[in-house]
């Protein structure tokens, strides 16, 4: 049978995830980080890293892979730059916390750019380049992840899905780019899991490097590292581009792991109860290169010049980057977030475990 979907109030949803997250032993104000952060990606209708990321969230903080009371340090630093050794908090506040120290050095210097290793998974790439672009700067950030994606003409992952996110303030919506460097992120993976759907081809390869449509038997060669993967962003070998996927993959790394002396991601998750995520955020005051409000104005001007040009046939519209998920919002605070009933069931169990069930929204339809 189809996995159904029901909606659930956004406010009681974010409420709940609060709550959830103070029943693990964060404070109130680490708490509200990590739903912002988590229900960034619900509100933007991106299933894969919104509250059914939750179950995975749950096993890595009682499994003490995050570990709840860390204190990350700053480790090197100048006016420009710094290195923070995350020492295994959860990464969402490692995320705030390194982008925001990135802002500050922007409006102070113009530049600002951090570094995180040994972090945890960071939820999307995107909150924190809009971070910076919410502050009148543009913004970048980057993660890599457990190896998932096998380069071009190997069947061994070796690189993440490494996403990378750029922002910057444009009018009438910001500019706003975040993407894997893989096909497809591994949250896509478990969600097609979870409804028990096939993969299209060219998304994955199997323990052998073939192409495989077994989603559960690809996330499961992932997880056990028997082999196989994600394929670069542009498929298998060199006709489709693949080895840009890859390419744009090993520059994420040497941002994240090789800048912060941390960890590669052929590397994660090998050593026992700890991530070992390496990350990395930049913030540009773009002031440094003229007029601000005539740079914004350029940049709206040329972004609906492409939106405005011709259509291909039977298309209606040319989405500009971000413009979907900003779209998205207005819906899902007025008719609720869409959640599968394993998801929902994985939340009835955290709630239980955190205290939290009194809390749990109930169903809209």
């Amino acid at each position: 049978m189809a996995m159904q979907y029901h909606h659930v109030n956004y406010e009681k949803l974010e409420r709940f995830c609060i709550e959830s997250f103070k029943g693990y032993g964060f404070n109130e104000e680490e708490a509200k980080q990590i739903t912002a952060v988590l229900l960034e990606a619900d509100l933007s209708g991106i299933e894969s890293h919104g509250v059914q990321r939750m179950i995975r969230y749950h096993k890595e903080i009682t499994g003490g892979m995050v570990k709840i009371d860390a204190k990350p340090e700053v480790v090197f630093e100048t006016p420009l730059s710094a290195v923070i050794e995350g020492n295994d908090a959860m990464g969402q506040t490692l995320g705030v916390q390194a982008m925001q120290m990135a802002i500050d050095k922007a409006k102070k210097s113009g530049f600002g750019m951090v570094t995180v290793r040994n972090s945890n998974h960071y939820g999307v790439a995107g909150y924190y380049s809009r971070m910076a672009a919410a502050e009148g700067l543009i913004g970048m950030s980057m993660t890599n992840t457990e190896a998932i994606m096998v380069p071009t003409f190997g069947k061994q992952a070796m690189l993440g899905t490494n996403p990378i996110a750029f922002a910057m303030p444009a009018d009438p919506v910001p500019y706003s780019f975040d993407a894997a460097t893989t096909v497809v992120p591994r949250g896509k993976l478990e969600v097609y899991v979870k409804r028990g759907n096939g993969l299209p081809l060219g998304w994955a390869v199997d323990e052998e490097g073939k192409d495989s449509e077994d989603a559960d038997r690809v996330l499961k060669n992932i997880i056990a590292k028997t082999g196989g993967g994600i394929l670069p962003l542009g498929g298998s070998g060199e006709m489709t581009s693949g080895y840009k996927g890859y390419g744009f993959a090993m520059l994420c790394e040497i941002c994240t792991a090789i800048l912060s002396g941390g960890t590669t991601s052929n590397y994660i998750y090998k050593t026992p109860g700890r991530s070992n995520i390496a990350q990395c955020f930049i913030a540009l005051d773009y002031g440094m290169f003229g007029d601000k409000k005539a740079i914004e104005a350029s940049l709206s001007k040329y972004l609906q010049e492409v939106r405005d040009s011709a259509k291909a046939d039977g298309e209606e519209r040319i989405f500009i980057h971000g413009e979907k998920e900003y779209e998205a919002r207005a819906r899902v605070l007025s008719d609720g977030v869409s959640l599968n009933d394993k998801t929902y069931e994985e939340m009835k169990m955290i709630g239980e475990y955190t205290g939290a069930s009194a809390f749990l929204p109930e169903y809209l339809d």
